[in-house]
């Protein structure tokens, strides 16, 4: 699922000349207010017993204090009112972790792989599949997303990019009978810098199309597609799904697309955009729109900030539930797990673990449509996957636990 404000302090006030600023002792120059009788001596610097003038006020004085205060002050309550919602939200996600899951929430067979290029260019071979094979026996995989692109920025996708297709498929067709092989397409959009493949030209949604038409010709059973940066509402987005949807189903084959997350808090993908240039999340209602236009749509519920499991596994519980509220019955909904293992600004390797996702799935499935069948897990992705990524998925997801007798 890339996953910064700046301050500073003012300069230090330099002493006024005017000494009658703040500190109202006489003012020679200024007549008495009234007369008397006494003599008033002469205040020059001349006479050595008069006393030099009270000096300006120095850092500690009583008055500096007071104003470094206020500014203390007030930037505690700044720091306050920025910190509050997230720590409400960071404790409603770590609440949302809690609990069981319900029994039967488990693998529907509808989980989905993503693949590396490594698998369609040369690199694997037939003995590649079946080692694949061997793994993914007794799992809940039903499609592989084999990463075919990507596409050039203007849409089109050359053919030497997939020369082991055909291979590919027919090999995975006779090893695991039943498992789909979609062609996994994406590439950069030119929604947030100069430089990607435009949505907005007709020529390029065409040259989509095209290229879509190849890859079904070359032996896929699917076309997936992973656009990224798509920002929430982008309409052409949804005319070329509307297009991609009738080529592929007058050709029996399967339409897919992997999401962005969904808005945490309410419209939070236009504060975060406003903030920082770019805003990772759709809303809840551009997910809906996208979600009935396809055949399978999986959540990249990952790379999501979060420090701790117990966080990132309530953020996934809320992305379940939230997704299955607007997903329709025909559509299949994966959500993603990390398969992969990274430090960076976004994605904790710590945190953002498979047994905490699965958990999280679990746990959004049970307080939301536990018993729907059109539901299931995307891995992400097979060359960065530990032995310790496959063997959660398949004690916490994928197994099926012992009846009672």
């Amino acid at each position: 699922m890339d996953e910064n404000p700046t301050g500073g302090r003012p300069a230090d006030e330099k002493p006024t000349a005017d000494r009658t600023a703040g500190h109202p002792w006489p003012d020679p120059t200024t007549p008495d207010a009234a007369p008397t009788d006494r003599a008033t001596p002469d205040p020059t610097p001349t006479d050595p017993a008069t006393p030099d003038p009270v000096p300006p006020p120095r850092p500690g004085h009583p008055a500096r204090r007071r104003r470094v205060r206020r500014v203390l002050r007030g930037v505690a309550l700044l720091l306050a009112l920025l910190l509050l919602p997230l720590l409400t939200a960071e404790t409603a996600l770590r609440l949302n972790y809690t609990g069981d899951p319900a029994p039967g929430t488990r693998t529907r067979h509808q989980d989905a792989l993503w693949l590396g290029h490594a698998w369609v260019d040369g690199r694997k071979d037939d003995r590649d599949v079946r080692a694949l094979a061997e793994r993914l026996r007794g799992t809940g995989i039903r499609d592989l997303y084999v990463h075919s692109g990507p596409l050039e920025h203007d849409g089109t996708l050359p053919a030497s990019a997939y020369p082991g297709a055909r291979r590919l498929t027919a090999a995975v067709h006779r090893e695991l009978p039943g498992v789909r092989v979609q062609a996994w397409l994406g590439d950069e959009l030119a929604s947030e810098g100069p430089e990607g493949l435009r949505l907005d030209r007709p020529a390029t949604r065409a040259a989509i199309l095209a290229s879509t038409r190849a890859v079904l010709a070359a032996g896929f059973q699917g076309a997936h597609f992973d656009l990224e940066p798509l920002h929430s509402g982008d309409r052409d987005y949804l005319g070329l799904l509307d297009d991609l949807r009738d080529l592929t189903h007058a050709r029996g084959a399967v339409l897919s697309v992997a999401a962005h997350q969904i808005d945490p808090l309410p419209a939070f993908h236009s504060f975060w955009g406003a903030t920082t240039g770019h805003p990772k999340w759709w809303s809840q209602e551009y997910f809906g729109q996208v979600a009935r236009r396809v055949d399978q749509i999986a959540v990249m519920s990952y790379d999501t900030m979060q420090p701790l499991q117990s966080l990132y596994g309530g953020y996934v519980a809320q992305q379940t539930s939230l997704a299955l509220e607007v997903t329709p019955d025909g559509t299949d909904l994966l959500m993603g797990l990390p398969f992969y293992h990274e430090n960076r600004f976004g994605h904790w390797a710590h945190a953002e673990t498979v047994p905490a996702a699965v958990r999280g799935v679990r746990l959004g499935l049970s307080r939301t449509d536990a018993g729907r069948r059109a539901f299931g897990v995307a891995l992400y992705v097979d060359f960065a996957a530990t032995e310790a990524d496959w063997r959660a998925y398949r004690e916490d997801w994928a197994a099926t636990p012992p009846t009672a007798s």
